[in-house]
């Protein structure tokens, strides 16, 4: 009776309204205290929430996110080395104080003996908008140094750089979730929310009922394919020569909205020469997309309007990505998309705070605001909210994997502190990038469990999670959303903001800290007010009362902006720019040697590197590993059958996976997710010399039957 009269208690305390901790979505959800039913339960119930983007829908990862509150894997105190300096001898228990003095004795010294950019940070895109502007301010205020990137880098960063460059404003979607629903052709360009996001399905979903078609573009025939009007299924690395593929047949078929683009654009002229050597025959030899579809895609978005153009990773992550997401760009301009009522173009952004962790100063050329680094009004501003002189500030560094790529080398970064990224696993070129993590002088990780990083580290830092928190994210719409603590975190687990704070103040430099997310967030909004992204006008209480409010918010009468561009475009002449871009081969081709082309992307049961849900049980139940998908032709010729280990090898790695025999993929085309260790081996480093993004989309590799499959019998 005592028990039940406890838990009955526990049921009885104040509901939590908070978000999921995974993708861009942030999906609203209530978080409710209770007894755990049993050992190893969660000691909170979690049911979805009415909120505008999810409206009550959670998906399978989203439903499991409080197994990982009390995981018998977390991390519950910092590790440190037992012999200090061998990564080779296991980790130990550790206390605060002791992994604090090995991680300032590591900075003091290599910024000692090799310089302030000796140190550096690589933090992530799950960080909350509070924390990813602290991080940026610690290692230009406390380090001096400019040594800092993110795994956005790997996600966004050239389809930000294409929407800047032409709309002078990068908001993944500038327009609300809900307005895809209204849209009457709606074209996803490597995009596959059915499994990456599946609650934003229910605005695909609800357009289709009314009439919708759709048109998918991917070469996989993926779930979200599966519902659409229409699947094109290109060679890996052509959507470019699609783009303008398409571009020459709406200005030859006289689609073009002439009115839209004489009133509103600049750079045509330039483009539409471009276009004229993209006619569909050429065209249909780059990409193995026939004239038809080419024709019916265009028609469908000229003709059966409103109209969306929607592009993803599947887009984006190339060598020449940036250019890429131009070329789709410049369609919806063409057809007078962008700034229309339920039009537009868009891209979907992917992590949970992708969008917020790339505007306040992460990346390496970014200050707060989306103000760049080397803009001396930009350095005048944001150092006058800082309190230190402009000249103090470091210029721009490095790009993420150009950073990794020379850790531990005369002149690389020797000390290197990550948060809230797992690069041993989802990194470009891993094995490369696994032997850098090890030529450090020294490692920190922050996360909450063991991750693959972590497990190469010197010093391993217990965080808190998302529940046990409070902070803001940004999400895939522009809505700033607030993140709100549930229950407070294991007694000996800080977080990253109190690590951040306690860190700057042990080098001197803590006047300049809060640990307090509120007092940091009012701040930011110091720090960005007058930027691109301009959180100035945006406040907690506003949060709380809006269910979210949209950048950008310059002062707190102004309403916030669900959709951008209705009336102009925030570039110098008020334009929309069109640029001409060309197709290119990808960086690698296959060959003899490596015949075929492998793509990456995700499974519907996990999210990321994996490092969190690879651990609930549910999840690796119904996806227990990787799975190689192979067409059953390919499969024929090296003598595979559904459920084989496979080799895969490229010029830089090998991944065994099992093969999943699907006729829903290319020939030419091998699939693998990226949630486990193995697949990111293979792709290629090869940057966009715009945004620095690598080739995660592409490579040339060769397929054996694994020497360890059991033979089958005949």
């Amino acid at each position: 009776m005592q028990q039940r009269a406890i838990q009955q208690k526990a049921t009885q305390q104040a509901a939590t309204q908070t978000h999921c901790p995974y993708c861009a979505l942030q999906c609203g959800m209530t978080l409710t205290p209770q007894i755990p039913l049993r050992p190893g339960m969660p000691g909170v119930r979690l049911e979805p929430a009415e909120f505008p983007v999810n409206r009550g829908g959670l998906c399978a990862k989203g439903f499991t996110a409080a197994d990982l509150l009390d995981h018998p894997d977390r991390l519950l105190t910092p590790l440190v080395r037992k012999e200090p300096g061998n990564r080779e001898s296991p980790l130990r228990e550790a206390s605060w104080e002791e992994a604090y003095e090995q991680i300032v004795t590591a900075i003091t010294r290599s910024q000692r003996e090799s310089g302030r950019d000796s140190v550096g940070a690589f933090g992530g895109g799950g960080l909350t908008n509070e924390k990813a502007y602290a991080l940026g301010k610690f290692v230009r205020v406390a380090l001096r140094s400019s040594s800092i990137d993110y795994n956005g880098r790997f996600c966004m960063s050239s389809a930000a750089t294409a929407a800047n460059r032409s709309l002078g404003i990068d908001r993944g979607l500038p327009f609300p979730l809900a307005d895809v629903a209204q849209a009457r052709t709606v074209l996803l360009v490597g995009a596959n929310p059915a499994d990456a996001m599946p609650p934003s399905m229910q605005y695909l979903d609800a357009g289709r009922a009314e009439g919708a078609k759709h048109i998918v573009i991917d070469p996989r025939r993926t779930t979200t394919a599966n519902g659409a009007h229409l699947h094109l299924a290109p060679m890996p690395g052509t959507d470019l020569a699609l783009a303008n593929g398409m571009l020459h047949i709406a200005i030859r078929a006289g689609w073009v909205d002439a009115a839209y683009v004489e009133e509103r654009t600049e750079g045509f002229e330039a483009v539409k020469r471009a276009t004229n050597s993209y006619w569909p025959e050429r065209v249909e030899r780059i990409t193995g997309v026939p004239e038809a579809q080419l024709h019916e895609t265009v028609r469908l978005l000229a003709t059966e309007g409103p109209s969306m153009i929607l592009t993803a990773r599947g887009a984006e992550q190339h060598s020449n990505g940036t250019d890429t997401a131009q070329a789709w760009l410049n369609l919806a301009l063409a057809l007078g998309l962008v700034g229309k009522p339920y039009s537009g173009y868009g891209t979907i952004t992917g992590q949970g705070n992708g969008q917020g962790g790339r505007e306040h100063g992460q990346k390496a050329d970014q200050l707060p605001g989306y103000r760049k680094l080397d803009d001396p009004a930009a350095r005048a501003h944001v150092a006058g909210v800082w309190g230190i002189d402009p000249d103090e500030l470091p210029q721009p560094g490095q790009s993420a994997y150009e950073m990794l790529d020379r850790l531990g080398t005369d002149g690389g970064v020797r000390v290197l502190m990550v948060l809230a990224s797992n690069i041993a696993v989802s990194a470009p070129h891993s094995n490369r990038v696994i032997d850098r993590l090890r030529a450090l002088d020294f490692l920190v990780v922050s996360d909450i469990f063991r991750s693959e990083t972590a497990e190469l580290a010197d010093v391993v830092l217990p965080t808190a999670q998302w529940a046990e928190e409070e902070g803001t994210m940004t999400n895939l719409e522009g809505r700033v959303i607030r993140r709100k603590m549930a229950l407070p975190p294991p007694p000996l687990v800080k977080s990253d903001l109190q690590v951040i704070t306690e860190l700057a103040g042990l080098l001197g430099r803590g006047q300049f800290f809060s640990d307090d997310p509120r007092t940091v967030f009012e701040e930011l909004r110091r720090a960005s007010a007058g930027g691109i992204a301009d959180y100035a006008g945006i406040t907690y209480e506003r949060i709380e009362a809006e269910e979210g409010v949209f950048w950008p918010c310059p002062s707190e009468d102004h309403p916030g902006t669900p959709r951008l561009f209705a009336t102009g475009f925030p570039t110098a002449s008020g334009r929309a720019r069109f640029v001409r871009v060309e197709h290119r081969d990808a960086a690698e081709l296959p060959d003899r040697s490596f015949p075929y082309v492998l793509t990456t992307g995700r499974n519907m049961q996990q999210y990321q590197s994996g490092n969190q849900t690879r651990r609930v049980k549910a999840l690796t139940v119904a996806l227990p590993e990787a799975r190689a998908e192979i067409h059953p032709d390919l499969a024929r010729r090296h003598g595979i059958a559904d459920g084989d280990m496979v080799e895969l090898r490229s010029r830089r790695g090998t991944a065994t996976l099992r093969a999943r025999l699907t006729d829903g993929i290319r020939p030419d085309t091998v699939f693998a997710p990226f949630h486990w260790p193995g697949a990111n081996a293979l792709t290629n480093p090869a940057l966009d010399p715009h945004s620095k993004m690598p080739a995660f989309k592409v490579c040339a590799i060769a397929i054996t039957r694994a020497a360890d499959t059991p033979e089958r019998s005949s």
